[in-house]
């Protein structure tokens, strides 16, 4: 008798718009492709324009399921996608982002505007205070995601942020090798909780009350 190895599960966050560069929507599709390639499948915010919709229609074309989630409110503001294998549809942004946590493996971030990159931040705060394991990858497209990787560094760098909570995140170009290596990490049992004063920074060097701070 066979047994069905499920599928692990990404969610998605990127724009509902299209951009001004066609580049941000070809990497959305290929990225979307690359999920599928992988043996994944997608959990998004459920829209079917700009790189959501690309991200959506590339991950299902090439083999995945299309989990979109989306509020009454935006079902018509991003023209909700019914082309979704399931879409879930939720009263408020709270629910729409608890959901897309909680049923996401892991995590990318595409180009996007400031819901994208509040999505990042509270994805990424989940992830230093330990609330869940789950890996988070950057598709730095044209140089996009730059300034987001170089806010985290400069609060490093003043003793805001610890070096250690940085490392969590990982940043690639290429659509194809950041969706294997988040596939691979999610496979991974090695995705397990870790001690959350390793990474809040008021643990770190020269916060300590002795003076001797934590490395």
């Amino acid at each position: 008798m066979t047994t069905c190895v499920p599928r692990p599960t990404i969610t998605v966050y990127c724009a509902s718009a299209r951009g001004l560069d066609p580049i941000f929507l070809q990497a959305a599709r290929q990225f979307g492709e690359a999920i599928g390639h992988c043996g994944m499948n997608l959990i998004y915010g459920g829209g079917g324009i700009g790189l959501m919709g690309e991200v959506a229609r590339g991950a299902q074309a090439s083999g995945a399921h299309v989990t979109g989630i989306i509020t009454e409110q935006f079902l018509t503001l991003e023209q909700g996608w019914d082309g979704c294998d399931e879409l879930v549809v939720v009263d408020s942004m709270r629910e729409r982002k608890r959901l897309l946590e909680e049923r996401g493996e892991g995590f990318a971030i595409l180009a996007g505007g400031l819901g994208t990159w509040e999505e990042f931040f509270e994805t990424l705060v989940g992830r230093v205070i330990g609330r869940h394991a789950k890996p988070i990858g950057l598709l730095n497209t044209r140089g996009f995601a730059d300034p987001l990787w170089n806010l985290v560094t400069h609060g490093v760098d003043h003793g805001f942020v610890r070096s250690a909570a940085r490392d969590l995140l990982w940043m690639e170009t290429e659509a194809h090798t950041l969706a294997q290596r988040m596939c691979t990490a999610i496979k991974s049992p090695a995705n397990t909780p870790h001690d959350a004063s390793a990474m809040l920074p008021m643990h770190g060097r020269g916060n300590s009350t002795n003076g001797e701070g934590v490395s």
